[in-house]
């Protein structure tokens, strides 16, 4: 691909406002938007402001929405779109701009702080625990997550509704609760932890329908919907009417109250 003159619409404000501005930007062959926004830095809006690191696609510190999808911009490449086509770029619409494509995202270090850590089974130190290989693997793909939190961005119970926020911790964490419910190890439940009630109670794991639109912009490809928060919720279903259970708290509270 030869060097052209490409059309950019970016948005430009802050938290009192702002609006896109257009551009004209050259691209070069092999070049990616994150190419695109630092030439534009270099050459037109120096004081355009964008938050990235790696380049790599694995700091996810680039994301912003490319013609309306979740991206980032480092990963995306000036090649999937036509020549002649406008591209705009804005900040992740579910958390609230800081300035220009620098959003607050602080919502979702919150969220992270309320999913309890895994709990170590008692009486084993470091280098003793022992796992079934298939166990190991299980999780192991949601510990790819590099945590750009476009999933978190696209998850319209966040970006359509801002009085959700409050009760729900979003496909990011949710997939964290399922990794450590499905942990053969972690010893929550020994302290009195129910991850699986937690997961409805205290992290909104009802508000998900599982439209798998997490899933469509995971960078890593994380299968969210289908291997974490679906298996989750049959869970978390299953225990909450199970008979069996049931009848065990029944028992348990009258034991109690005699």
């Amino acid at each position: 691909m030869s060097g052209y003159q490409a059309r950019f619409k970016v948005w430009r404000g802050d938290v009192d406002g702002g609006g896109l501005e257009d551009y004209r930007v050259e691209v070069n062959e092999g070049e990616v938007v994150l190419d695109i926004i630092h030439r534009l830095q270099a050459t037109q809006a120096p004081d355009l402001a964008v938050r990235w690191n790696c380049k790599a696609g694995k700091c996810g510190s680039c994301s912003a929405e490319v013609n309306g999808r979740p991206r980032l911009m480092c990963m995306t490449r000036m090649s999937v779109f036509d020549r002649a086509e406008t591209i705009t770029v804005t900040p992740l619409r579910a958390f609230p701009v800081v300035r220009d494509l620098v959003t607050d995202i602080g919502f979702n270090y919150r969220k992270a702080r309320e999913v309890p850590a895994f709990v170590p089974p008692a009486g084993l130190g470091p280098g003793e625990y022992r796992m079934m290989q298939e166990d190991v693997d299980r999780p192991q793909e949601f510990r790819k997550c590099i945590e750009c939190f476009l999933c978190q961005d696209t998850c319209h119970v966040v970006r359509d509704h801002e009085e959700n926020k409050t009760a729900f911790a979003g496909p990011r964490f949710l997939m964290r609760v399922a990794e450590l419910d499905m942990h053969p190890l972690d010893a929550a439940a020994d302290t009195g932890l129910d991850r699986e009630r937690a997961a409805q109670e205290v992290h909104g794991l009802g508000y998900c329908n599982i439209t798998k639109c997490c899933t469509e912009v995971c960078p890593e490809g994380i299968k969210i919907t289908d291997n974490a928060l679906i298996p989750l919720k049959e869970r978390a279903v299953d225990r909450k009417y199970d008979p069996l259970v049931w009848l065990g708290s029944k028992i348990r509270r009258r034991g109690a109250g005699g």
